[in-house]
């Protein structure tokens, strides 16, 4: 349990860091693309042979991988289209809303069972999420929205796959390894995007390196973080607790960056997500 939550926390870290830098770059950049193209430039290499070197293989796991790298490829289609669309504040929170869709996936087709207490703070936590999404009613929410229930619907596709591939990855480099593969997958989408909309692989506007350079390790390094965290706890309580980097992101953007639109009912919807994530933590 420890190790997960370290786990956890070091993946909440780099995933909100990634987010802040994607915030203040120019959106003409398509952030995801560079960061998913420095990780695979500056992880990749590394990480794909530890997997082909320490995973064990088998069709399961392959399977497994296919599964994840193609519902990967579909989630950064559906953030993409839905940021196209609305503002982050609003996509982002009901992109994360997955984890009582994983709930019941994980009940339905793996026969996992999780207590009262853990589906009460999982559906608490998804009231606070929605919440939090509604208070940035901007662009065109009915547009988005299609676009988010998407990617919210992919990640509970790759996180229970994800809890399948992990059984097979025995060391964090092959788990790495493993999103180095999938993120092949998310970079053609990403990649065919571009090309369709501008006439260009490579966005037209490049963010600073020292951007890219982070983001591309912390993108991949937080996901992998969060499978090495599925091989002690549940899937949907692992995706339960890594929304508590929606909630750091948002107390940071009130209290150090200003954003004081509708601050106190995002602060509110914030307390919600937390009171969801301490009873998934009573849970255990």
């Amino acid at each position: 349990m420890s190790i997960a939550l370290a786990a956890i926390g070091l993946s909440v870290l780099m995933h909100v860091s990634w987010n802040l830098l994607a915030r203040h770059t120019d959106p003409r950049s398509n952030f995801l693309w560079w960061g998913v193209a420095g990780h695979l430039v500056l992880l990749g290499p590394w990480s794909l042979w530890r997997l082909a070197q320490d995973a064990q293989w088998s069709t399961t796991l392959v399977a497994a991988m296919v599964v994840t790298g193609v519902a990967n490829a579909l989630y950064f289609t559906g953030l993409r289209g839905a940021y196209r669309r609305a503002p982050v504040a609003l996509v982002y929170p009901i992109a994360r809303s997955s984890p009582l869709l994983i709930a019941l996936w994980s009940v339905l087709f793996f026969g996992e069972s999780l207590s009262a207490l853990g589906w009460t703070g999982i559906l608490v936590s998804v009231v606070g999420l929605v919440w939090l999404g509604w208070t940035a009613r901007e662009g065109e929410p009915r547009h988005a929205l299609p676009w988010a229930a998407l990617a919210a619907l992919c990640t509970s596709i790759y996180s229970l796959s994800d809890k399948v591939a992990v059984a097979y990855l025995p060391t964090f480099g092959s788990q790495l390894g493993m999103v180095s593969a999938c993120f092949l997958f998310s970079l053609t989408a990403l990649s065919l995007a571009n090309l369709r909309e501008s006439g260009s692989i490579v966005p037209a506007v490049r963010p600073r390196w020292r951007s890219v350079a982070a983001g591309g390790v912390f993108v991949g390094t937080s996901y992998a973080l969060v499978i090495h965290a599925m091989q002690y706890l549940p899937a949907a309580y692992v995706v339960t607790f890594t929304n508590a980097g929606l909630v750091l992101a948002t107390l940071l953007g009130i209290f150090a960056f200003g954003e004081r639109a509708h601050w106190r009912t995002r602060l509110a919807a914030v307390t919600v997500i937390t009171a969801g994530i301490v009873c998934v933590g009573l849970a255990r």
